[in-house]
């Protein structure tokens, strides 16, 4: 049985800067992974992503799979992913719906949305949401840098002045019959950072030393108003692995569960190459310059 796991708290509205991006630091050096509070988006605004979410998976599955993903962009049905072959070949028990950045206006015309008739509300609600999920992403960003100590528009200047920004609305069915099926298999994010949003269902763990055997998983408790953030596989190189990109899954609980994942990524023409603050002659970089590419 796994322990839970007391993950460090960041306030994204604390008057002290300096504290605040020194607390980030232990967190993503001990973890990847922290809660962060007062973000400034709101209860209201995200029982009604809640809401329309659970509104379009129930919607019939030929409906659904008319928004197929394309460019990334659009809906996932359930066993189509598979993150960890090794662990059951059914695939991953979840379905997803892609929405992508909204501040390029040739990626906003890539975004495939639900019929208005049926769901009026569903595309200015989760306008709205990844909107005030990149003001928060922005804000902790420019925290991470100085917890880097790089100068606090870093990202604004090189990673976030076109950023790669995806929604990810997830839905984790009940029980399905299979053994050591998980909704999500263990992986760890390959961009920048991620903010999560759930619904207060459990499932959630994470496995601090992903290299070795056999894994230790720890539960990642419900802090309600709270979001959980971890850092993804290029921060964890961009930082010449001082941050850790953590390895984490979603088991299932015998209860239905939905999620909001925001995914905040560099543009593809940002150069990628260890800060100087995480690199010195006895520890040199460990990941050659190159451009960011998502896989």
């Amino acid at each position: 049985m796994a322990t839970k796991l007391s993950l460090p708290m960041v306030d994204l509205s604390s008057p002290d800067p300096l504290s605040t991006s020194n607390s980030i630091r232990q967190a993503c050096v001990d973890y990847g992974f922290f809660y962060l509070v007062n973000h400034g988006v709101d209860t209201e605004l995200l029982t009604s992503v809640f809401q329309q979410s659970a509104n379009f998976f129930a919607l019939p599955l030929h409906y659904k799979l008319s928004l197929s993903r394309k460019e990334y962009r659009g809906y996932t049905p359930l066993y189509s992913e598979n993150l960890d072959p090794s662990s059951h070949p059914k695939g991953d028990a979840k379905e997803s719906y892609y929405i992508g950045n909204l501040e390029d206006s040739t990626s906003v015309n890539l975004n495939q949305w639900p019929s208005q008739e049926l769901l009026p509300d569903w595309r200015p609600t989760m306008e709205s949401l990844i909107w005030k999920l990149l003001e928060a992403g922005k804000k902790l960003m420019s925290l991470i840098a100085l917890s880097l100590n790089l100068d606090n528009d870093f990202f604004e200047k090189t990673a976030l002045n076109k950023p790669d920004a995806f929604l990810r609305l997830l839905h984790y069915p009940g029980e399905l019959g299979y053994e050591n099926l998980c909704g999500a298999s263990a992986h760890s994010d390959y961009g920048m950072i991620t903010l999560l949003v759930t619904d207060g269902v459990p499932g959630l763990q994470i496995c601090k030393e992903k290299f070795k055997q056999p894994r230790v998983w720890e539960d990642v408790s419900h802090v309600e108003g709270a979001f959980i953030v971890n850092i993804g596989d290029l921060m964890e190189r961009w930082t010449n692995c001082i941050y850790r990109s953590t390895l984490h899954r979603v088991i299932p609980t015998g209860k239905e569960r939905y999620s909001v994942a925001f995914f905040l990524d560099p543009p593809s023409d940002c150069l990628i190459e260890c800060f100087e603050s995480c690199c010195s002659e006895s520890s040199p970089p460990r990941v050659v310059l190159g451009m960011w590419q998502p896989t």
